[in-house]
């Protein structure tokens, strides 16, 4: 049903409205805020863009608005516990032994009691969506996906948790993607000024996009895009699990059980798939004459492939390209330690531990224009 909703142009448009409209109303005057502040006031991007991209799927997904992003940095009893509930998920990999987590559950103690409540949370905000929104389907006009959904599905068990996964698929998987796009154009300058120029020459220089379908002419800011995730992709590895027994395609038997893993991070640096420049930012190796040219999505597994490719590809896209015309059209912004090397937390996305500090330059009108 999902599958079928998000193939529509309609929900797709209304996807471009939501994002646009959090951007404009709220990522914009945010981050003209801090521009011109030569010392301090450094603006952290990679909470930013969480704010932003939890707004956006909330209000996407479920008409809900969190307001995350406001200037006075609020943060909603949802994403509060949402974002607990998927740290202290992740660190049970990072325990001894599953038993140590398993014991302190059946106590109720510890983390794993945090972990409860804010489960506990998450479940009972997400149900109190829910009754809210079925007692205005048929009142109102709502486009989000969740007043498609109550029509026809009565268990509110089932509404919650597909909330929830709305959430888990949506929110980090972008913010995780925006931040290390904007790590590789701040030290990556040509790259950024050939977004520009793109921008200038489709859309018209100092205007603002206009819709969902004039975005598909711009070819060189979706390789970037690409080419961003391949060497950043915001789910560093992946699991899956045999139902039943299986031959690999080179001829590996797989009993029933078994859990294969595979590390979309490291295939999109090894040379035997990208060449000896597979370490270099190249949105050029997505383009031929120009055009954007896909790879074999088993090749670069970001949006996974085959039968379970993403469904949100094209919404996470669409959000990605909107940020990155607006901010490179209005803003500068550079590391305020370029040379520093980011390292990862452990979690369910790529997240960097120190976040991304930077400073936000606004640019003059003559800049924009001659770009």
């Amino acid at each position: 049903m999902m599958s079928l909703e998000l193939g529509r142009v309609s929900i797709r448009s209304f996807a471009y409205e939501v994002v646009k409209c959090e951007v404009e109303q709220r990522l914009i005057p945010l981050l003209a805020s801090y521009s011109g502040h030569e010392h301090g006031d450094l603006l952290d991007l990679q909470d930013v863009f969480r704010r932003f991209s939890f707004d956006c799927i909330c209000r996407f997904s479920f008409g809900l608005d969190p307001r995350c992003l406001r200037s006075s940095f609020p943060a909603s009893k949802f994403a509060v516990s949402f974002d607990l509930a998927s740290k202290l998920s992740a660190q049970r990999a990072m325990t001894v032994s599953p038993l140590v987590w398993k014991i302190k559950r059946v106590l109720n103690i510890g983390s794993e009691r945090k972990l409860r409540e804010a489960i506990s949370m998450i479940n009972e905000l997400a149900l109190e969506v829910i009754r809210q929104k079925r007692k205005r389907v048929g009142l109102t006009t709502e486009k989000d996906l969740l007043a498609r959904f109550v029509g026809t599905i009565n268990d509110d068990t089932y509404l919650r948790d597909i909330i929830v996964s709305f959430l888990l698929a949506g929110r980090d998987t972008v913010a995780s993607s925006l931040t290390s796009f904007f790590l590789l154009l701040a030290t990556h300058p040509q790259v950024e000024a050939r977004i520009r120029d793109e921008s200038d020459r489709v859309i018209g220089p100092g205007r603002v996009i206009s819709s969902y379908e004039q975005m598909r002419e711009l070819h060189y800011l979706q390789a970037s895009v690409y080419e961003s995730m391949r060497l950043y992709p915001p789910i560093q590895f992946d699991s899956k699990f045999c139902l039943e027994d299986d031959v690999l395609p080179d001829g590996t038997f797989v009993v029933k059980g078994t859990r294969v893993t595979y590390h979309p991070y490291a295939m999109g640096r090894m040379e035997k798939i990208w060449g000896g420049d597979c370490l270099e930012f190249k949105p050029e190796r997505w383009l031929k004459d120009g055009v954007f040219f896909p790879e074999n999505p088993f090749n670069y597994p970001v949006f996974q492939a085959g039968r379970r490719v993403c469904l949100g590809k094209e919404m996470a896209l669409v959000e990605m390209k909107t940020v990155a015309l607006f901010l490179l059209q209005r803003f500068d912004m550079r590391l305020a330690s370029p040379h520093q090397t980011q390292r990862f937390s452990p979690g369910l996305t790529a997240t960097f531990s120190s976040g991304l500090l930077v400073l936000v330059r606004e640019r003059k009108a003559s800049q924009a224009s001659d770009s």
